[in-house]
């Protein structure tokens, strides 16, 4: 489903793009641009940025493109369809790097200590059989996409944080709502996920919450900013524009969500505007819950927290996941914003 919505520094006149107290960029002029998105609360500065009007002000004309998964999404801009989407770092989004087609040039979701983050469930029966944290997790199964995705990142992590490195059972199912069934069903005795799902299933008592992500891998970057490599080398206008306004879309995202010092208004009004795009079928008294459990820090003008993102290409790499030579330059294009 399609949602019709409507270059940084650079070659010497653009090269004023990031400033103290907030990211800005060159306004172009009216410059089409297709975003890709899935419809969750971590995309949130997205819509943040079309609805107040901050790609307008930017000069990017936005129509979104809405994708069931991230994989197709980074394809889709591989290919050139959309420009610009927001995905976690998987082997696909890699190999994509290695061939010349992507680069990430933002940072976006983060885990945080002290913010609410991505949460390690085990099964009733699990639970009940003694799996009561992380630590018990050798020789138990545990759901995940494909291999190369970032549930398969984050078991293998936590495995080797707790002494026992490839001696988790992972299982492969592909969907989210795949991964679901299973752990709730006890076919599968744990997996990690963000909080609003893992809230949402704690609460109706049919997982246990047994640990989180943010003690294993401490600032993870989750998720990242990415486009086509034509983009990021011929495009850098455009592409300092998209981050310039995405960036104020976050900060607007983690002042209403986040941070604790927010207040009542600002958060039931930034919950309306995500209600637009996420959990549509359902009223907004309903939805509210889950919009707000799904509150975790967006990576402030979206800056990249290179350390993660390094230990994550290396893991990959020692993995056999990916080619052992690409580059963490290959990868990501760090001219853009600030690294941290």
């Amino acid at each position: 489903m399609t949602i019709t919505l409507t270059r940084r520094r650079a070659l010497g006149t653009l090269a004023a793009v990031a400033a103290v107290g907030g990211f800005t960029a060159p306004a172009l002029s009216r410059e089409k641009v297709k975003v890709g998105a899935l419809r969750f609360t971590s995309h949130a500065p997205s819509f943040v940025a079309y609805e107040r009007g901050y790609f307008a002000e930017a000069g990017l004309d936005v129509e979104f493109e809405f994708f069931q998964a991230a994989q197709p999404m980074a394809v889709a801009i591989a290919s050139g369809d959309v420009d610009f989407g927001v995905t976690a770092i998987t082997g696909g989004l890699i190999s994509l790097a290695e061939k010349g087609a992507v680069k990430v040039v933002g940072g976006a979701l983060q885990e945080e200590a002290g913010i609410d983050g991505q949460v390690v469930l085990a099964s009733n029966a699990a639970h009940d059989a003694g799996l009561t944290s992380p630590a018990a997790l050798k020789g138990k199964t545990f759901g995940i996409s494909t291999a190369g995705s970032s549930f398969h990142y984050m078991a293998e992590k936590i495995a080797a944080a707790e002494g026992f490195p490839g001696e988790v059972g992972l299982r492969p199912l592909q969907k989210v709502s795949a991964i679901i069934g299973a752990l709730k069903s006890g076919q599968i005795d744990a997996w990690a996920i963000v909080p609003h799902i893992a809230k949402a299933l704690t609460a109706a008592e049919a997982v246990r919450p047994i640990g989180r992500i943010a003690d294993y891998i401490p600032d993870y970057q989750v998720t990242t900013v990415f486009t086509s490599a034509d983009n990021a080398l011929e495009e850098r206008a455009k592409t300092a524009a998209f981050l310039a306004a995405f960036s104020r879309g976050a900060a607007d995202f983690n002042a209403a969500l986040v941070d604790s010092d927010s207040d009542t208004a600002a958060a039931e009004e930034m919950v309306r505007l995500i209600h637009t795009y996420v959990y549509t079928d359902r009223p907004l008294e309903k939805a509210a819950p889950s919009i707000r459990n799904g509150a975790m820090r967006i990576t402030p003008e979206a800056a990249l927290k290179m350390g993660s993102i390094t230990d994550q290409l290396d893991w990959f790499k020692a993995e056999d996941l990916v080619r052992g030579d690409i580059s963490i330059e290959q990868l990501v294009d760090t001219s853009y914003v600030a690294s941290i």
